[in-house]
């Protein structure tokens, strides 16, 4: 799998970690964040990894934050952005599964490494279903044209 990674300035070190794990386990993960001591907004993150998602260039995304909420927040302003913020496997799984979430986030403040990993390991085994929630997952993007959200 083709993953994009970001990071403000709360999340280097849980990322570098991610990223090591993530390619352990065969994925190709490709590094948006920015590293232990720099710093960036979270908005312009969310937005960057988001685009990358919502134009197909990675089959989904990772954003580390302080708490995982502002990171996601910008994220899922982006058209076609479906961004859960996960603090436990159940949610990854249920994110991925049911909503078709592309990508997760969660806060280097509130999760700790294996729980990360757990986490990761959990969305990234999913498999998105087919019925009531396809056609709910069909009601986002109903939403989006509703409000003229455009790539």
């Amino acid at each position: 799998m083709k993953i994009v990674i970001g990071n403000d300035h709360a999340g280097p070190k849980l990322k570098n970690q991610l990223i090591e794990y993530m390619e352990s386990l065969g994925h190709e993960v490709d590094d948006f964040g920015i590293g232990i001591g720099e710093k960036i907004d979270y908005p312009i993150m969310g937005e960057k990894v988001g685009r990358a998602v919502a134009e197909g260039k990675y089959d989904c995304g990772v954003l580390i934050c302080g708490t995982g909420v502002g990171i996601s927040i910008a994220a899922n302003k982006v058209p076609g952005v479906r961004a859960a913020v996960c603090s436990d496997v159940t949610t990854a799984r249920l994110a991925k599964e049911h909503n078709g979430a592309n990508i997760i986030a969660f806060g280097e403040r509130i999760v700790g490494i294996e729980t990360a990993k757990d986490i990761v390991n959990a969305y990234l085994s999913a498999v998105t279903e087919d019925g009531r929630h396809a056609d709910r997952r069909a009601m986002f993007a109903k939403i989006e044209e509703k409000y003229g959200a455009k790539l």
